[in-house]
């Protein structure tokens, strides 16, 4: 997939998936804005893939006016806005509910949830101004099934699911491409996160069962493609190998 020409938003880029995006995509051609609250890490990877394809973006995607001046200067500095990636998120807390606290729970649905629908909310007029573009948002198989301790991410993914849905009835008229990706479990530091809890059985996994970073952005980028069309509106899942087959992430 070349993307030579193409302006890439991702959320989330400081590390993990976000950042072998930001790679990946980076590789295939395209300009890439990086935000994350991790000022330094977006910094030192913009570095890594040169100043004049990439842009660093310090930001809270909890906070809508933050994520709209991000799509502001990825606008001001590359001239467009094709692609928004919707990464970032995060597990904590992992507790009970009958002993959650209620603000870091509050917290966990601002960053995965309301950040979703502020990445889309500043974005698609941009897009729809443009005729068109592509929004992809990380999602989780917690969207659909309930995991002991994860109540915030669960919930939160789950809704981060059907603004998708909402999102694609509402704009694919207007050009704009809209999916998700539910990647399974993912070599990153959510993971060691996750082990570290001790709870449930995802806390029990192996190093070895969880895939590598890059296959997720391996696949955003074909998501990208023509050869996703017939997805749109839809949650990808990298745990289909008919799935892996196709984007190249196993062989035939």
């Amino acid at each position: 997939m070349d993307m030579t020409g193409k302006t890439v938003l991702i959320t989330g880029a400081s590390r993990g998936i976000g950042a072998e995006a930001a790679r990946v995509f980076a590789a295939a051609g395209a300009n890439v804005a990086l935000i994350a609250r991790n000022a330094e890490a977006v910094a030192d990877l913009t570095g890594e893939l040169g100043a004049e394809r990439a842009l660093a973006i310090p930001c809270d995607v909890s906070r809508y006016w933050e994520v709209a001046a991000a799509v502001d200067a990825c606008v001001r500095n590359f001239g467009a806005l094709d692609v928004l990636i919707n990464n970032a998120g995060v597990i904590d807390p992992i507790s009970h509910l009958a002993t959650a606290d209620p603000e870091a729970w509050g917290q966990a649905i601002d960053v995965n949830l309301k950040g979703v629908f502020n990445g889309m909310r500043a974005a698609l007029p941009v897009m729809q101004a443009a005729g068109g573009g592509t929004i992809l948002t990380v999602s989780s198989g917690a969207a659909h099934n309930p995991v002991e301790a994860w109540s915030a991410y669960c919930a939160s993914k789950a809704g981060a699911a059907m603004l998708t849905r909402c999102a694609d009835t509402e704009t694919r008229a207007d050009g704009v491409r809209i999916m998700g990706l539910s990647p399974g479990t993912v070599a990153t530091q959510m993971q060691r996160e996750i082990k570290a809890s001790g709870i449930n059985r995802i806390s029990q996994l192996d190093w070895s069962d969880h895939i590598p970073a890059d296959w997720p952005a391996r696949a955003l980028l074909w998501m990208c493609s023509p050869d996703a069309d017939v997805h749109l509106g839809e949650e990808l899942s990298l745990r289909d190998e008919g799935l892996r087959r196709q984007i190249g992430l196993i062989e035939e």
